[in-house]
């Protein structure tokens, strides 16, 4: 066995030791984040909880002046408090509804949430950091199992945009779609790093998963996008393509996760305005560091195995500090409808 071979033993051998149907996380652990403060994430609120029906005791309303891209830890640790005061212990993730703030300090505001403020997911310079002990698992409470709450943005700069995402979300559900993973390794060295899993990601979904990969930097005209992961700083072509509903695409570059920042990269935002239900982004300097960029094969796994979106994403990131996620976060393509409770 090749060393490629082994590490796709490994790593789907991992995530396989549960059985999956119907395990995935359900609108009734979710709890969904306002700030009343801010009329759109008050709109996006009660929209998300209207499209999910989401319990009336998962709601946590908070308050603060939504003037700032990112929060110093004092602010954080008071917001931090308003929620955890209304969190009910069957809550196990989070649906947070503003874009902004979206990161505190040296942390993403979804890592921040998800384990608290702790410094050891941040890093000065080209260093690793603490790793998420959430990471390829197969559990479906991740309060209950591991004691921390994966948290997703449903970011969006309006509510037209907002809506649109959590109805794609929803229209997701349970179709098994049988579009195309299109894995681009591009010109941009820095940034082509996870290329290195492109192999494994066509040997180890063949028969499974439609796999292109591509050597160039860009997608055009393509009708059937339900994965879609490069490495650029900037994305063009992304106005020519259909995602299908229930899509992950995200891009390896230093401050996607800047959402509404000015910065001369292109912010993971722009994947969800052009029909992704799901990306990805660095809010502070990763370096090119493959474990702080979601993993493509462990994704695309969990996620055809009937995980929702928040839970794939989550436990494709072995080192989640930096990073914000964003996204509809139950969605859930690969998952056999079930009754709700």
């Amino acid at each position: 066995m090749t060393w490629l071979g082994a590490v796709l033993w490994l790593i789907l051998a991992a995530a396989a030791v549960l059985p999956r149907a119907a395990l995935a996380l359900d609108r009734t652990e979710l709890g969904v984040i306002i700030n009343t403060r801010d009329p759109l994430s008050v709109a996006i609120g009660d929209y998300y909880v209207e499209r999910r029906q989401i319990p009336a005791e998962n709601v946590i309303r908070v308050s603060f002046t939504p003037i700032e891209n990112t929060l110093t830890r004092a602010r954080f640790d008071l917001l931090k408090v308003q929620i955890d005061e209304q969190t009910l212990p069957h809550i196990q993730a989070y649906a947070i509804t503003w874009t902004a703030p979206y990161q505190v300090e040296c942390l993403s505001i979804t890592t921040a949430l998800a384990f608290g403020f702790d410094p050891a997911f941040c890093a000065e310079g080209c260093k690793p950091t603490r790793p998420n002990r959430y990471y390829n698992t197969a559990t479906r409470l991740p309060f209950a199992d591991l004691h921390l709450r994966p948290a997703m943005v449903i970011a969006a700069a309006s509510f037209e945009e907002a809506r649109a995402l959590i109805d794609r979300g929803v229209a997701s559900d349970a179709t098994f779609p049988g579009g195309t993973a299109y894995l681009l390794a591009t010109s941009d060295g820095s940034r082509n790093v996870r290329s290195i899993w492109y192999p494994l990601i066509e040997r180890g979904f063949e028969g499974r998963l439609r796999v292109r990969s591509l050597r160039q930097d860009e997608l055009r005209d393509a009708s059937d996008v339900l994965f879609y992961f490069t490495g650029k700083s900037e994305v063009a072509g992304l106005e020519t393509l259909q995602f299908v509903p229930g899509a992950v695409a995200d891009h390896v570059t230093s401050f996607g996760g800047a959402l509404t920042s000015q910065g001369g990269q292109m912010s993971a935002l722009r994947w969800l305005e052009a029909g992704a239900t799901g990306s990805y982004g660095a809010v502070v300097e990763p370096c090119n560091l493959t474990q702080k960029f979601p993993n493509p094969l462990v994704l695309i796994d969990h996620y055809l195995r009937g995980d929702t979106l928040i839970e794939a994403y989550w436990k494709s990131v072995q080192m989640p500090g930096q990073g914000v996620f964003i996204g509809e976060p139950l969605a859930a393509p690969f998952r056999r409808a079930v009754k709700t409770r």
